[in-house]
């Protein structure tokens, strides 16, 4: 008898396991559409999401974060950039630097991403961290103008990793940072901008653990 309850239970177990994987690859699926979607309308964002979302669950990792932390980093740093489908093409892949009116229009698509992703049912706060991505822990962030404890762990690892990803990469009108110019940057704004731990543990992912984006 109880050895057929204990099969039982572990059947039972086994089943929510695989429907909790099953979720799991549901919602992955709909946030690299979601990413296409975006990178479809900027040619200079192609594979930006997928690369900040592996160094963001990366650090999310080396600092020990929960699994249920870490799937939240994951999936909010693939569709971080979501509310830019609001933004004019002519902004969004603009290829030269933008003027103040245009970038105080960009400065509003944290805010787009955390309307139209709020009303889906996560199971990680993900609009919340869209909407504070850009956030600095010295209140200079926008669109609310947070500052530290306010802003969630996981925005405060998402903002590094795309910071890090961002100055690394070429753009159109300035040239890519080398790793360790971009390493450099985020460092000298440690505790300023930017989370000292999750600095640390970006740039002990780079220095000591051999972390590449590609």
């Amino acid at each position: 008898m109880m050895k057929n309850i204990e099969e039982k239970k572990d059947q039972l177990e086994r089943e929510l396991q695989q429907s909790d994987e099953k979720l799991q690859k549901l919602i992955e699926g709909i946030a690299y559409v979601i990413t296409e979607i975006v990178e479809i309308r900027d040619p200079y964002l192609i594979g930006h999401h997928q690369r900040v979302s592996k160094l963001a669950t990366a650090i999310a990792r080396e600092m020990k974060l929960s699994q249920d932390k870490i799937e939240g980093v994951k999936i909010a740093s693939l569709v971080h950039d979501v509310g830019k489908v609001n933004l004019p093409t002519e902004i969004v892949s603009k290829p030269s630097a933008l003027i103040e009116v245009e970038f105080n229009l960009l400065k509003n698509h944290p805010r787009t991403g955390y309307e139209i992703l709020k009303k889906a049912d996560f199971p990680w706060p993900i609009a919340e961290i869209v909407f504070q991505h850009q956030e600095k822990i010295d209140g200079s962030g926008f669109p609310r103008g947070l500052r530290g404890d306010e802003i969630l762990i996981e925005a405060k690892i998402l903002g590094v990793a795309n910071v890090v990803e961002a100055m690394s990469s070429y753009k159109s009108y300035r040239p890519a940072l080398s790793m360790d110019e971009a390493l450099s940057e985020i460092s000298k704004y440690e505790n300023i901008l930017f989370d000292p731990e999750v600095v640390d543990a970006c740039i002990k992912l780079f220095k000591e653990k051999g972390f590449k984006f590609e």
